[in-house]
């Protein structure tokens, strides 16, 4: 009887090896969890210390094509704006929507999905993915907000590179430059939205990372960087759940209960550049004031 249950159990154990080395990442499975849900992925420790800078990592992208102004866009009767990223991107979304719904010819249009990144492929293929929404909805400007899912192993070119390291920021960047040759070689102008400050350390450690490696490509390939985390601080430089709404100076809410999204009002805050940067490009009128500026 003790003889059947050991083969039984180590029939068990083959079987689950076998699943994890037939699974893509399952080596980083194996290692630390995933967690997929808008935000909270691996939130609890820092990233590791690294040497590398981001400003060293290789442009992987093209040279930018010669893109078609998106003043003259808007002044052909039409400018198709195109909102991509993770769950943080959907309330981008809905506050740029409101922001330009006056303006004649001008459409935003929602491509962003929850629990979506560009750490993990496997998961969802952010490159493919977006080839084909952009092919079945055309768009003439980009504005990308990604990262809250991304403080997680990359699995690139048959290797698993932990959250932080050389090999990671050189991969995320390939991915970053990738997805802006992608939409340029489209005739896509792109707008890269930074994360905004976070409630727990570590995770906003994490999320720091990604903005020094993302703002940095966006510099070598001359693509707008709005950053919103001198946004989402306080006077201390600080996280605050309460900040001073533009024009009246009133604290209002910013942040949602997780420490991570935001408020109608946080959001509001940190689509006020982002919709005077792109009003400003196209010539459109009455430009929001810019509380970066």
């Amino acid at each position: 009887m003790r003889a059947g249950i050991n083969a039984v159990t180590a029939a068990l154990v083959i079987g689950v090896l076998i699943g994890l080395a037939l699974t893509p990442d399952g080596r980083s499975w194996l290692r630390r969890p995933t967690l997929m849900l808008g935000g909270a992925a691996n939130a609890s420790a820092g990233p590791p210390t690294t040497s590398v800078s981001p400003a060293a990592l290789p442009v992987t992208a093209a040279a930018a094509p010669i893109l078609t102004p998106l003043a003259a866009m808007a002044a052909s009767g039409h400018l198709r704006i195109g909102v991509f990223g993770d769950s943080m991107a959907d309330g981008l979304w809905t506050s740029l929507y409101r922001e330009m719904r006056d303006q004649p010819g001008v459409t935003v249009t929602r491509f962003s999905e929850v629990s979506t990144g560009l750490s993990r492929y496997d998961y969802v293929d952010i490159q493919a993915k977006t080839a084909r929404q952009i092919a079945e909805q055309p768009v003439d400007a980009a504005v990308i907000l990604f990262g809250t899912n991304d403080a997680q192993g990359i699995s690139i070119d048959g290797e698993i590179h932990d959250f932080g390291t050389d090999g990671w920021k050189a991969a995320y960047a390939r991915r970053v430059d990738d997805l802006v040759a992608l939409l340029r070689g489209r005739n896509i102008a792109v707008y890269w939205v930074g994360l905004p400050a976070m409630k727990r350390a570590g995770f906003d450690a994490k999320m720091m990372l990604i903005n020094e490696v993302v703002s940095a490509r966006m510099q070598a390939l001359g693509v707008p960087w709005l950053e919103t985390e001198s946004l989402t601080q306080n006077a201390e430089g600080e996280y605050d759940a309460y900040l001073p709404e533009t024009g009246t100076g009133r604290r209002r809410l910013m942040r949602a209960n997780d420490g991570i999204h935001m408020s109608t009002a946080g959001y509001q805050r940190i689509t006020e550049p982002v919709a005077a940067r792109l009003k400003r490009d196209a010539g459109l009128a009455s430009p929001v004031a810019d509380p970066a500026t």
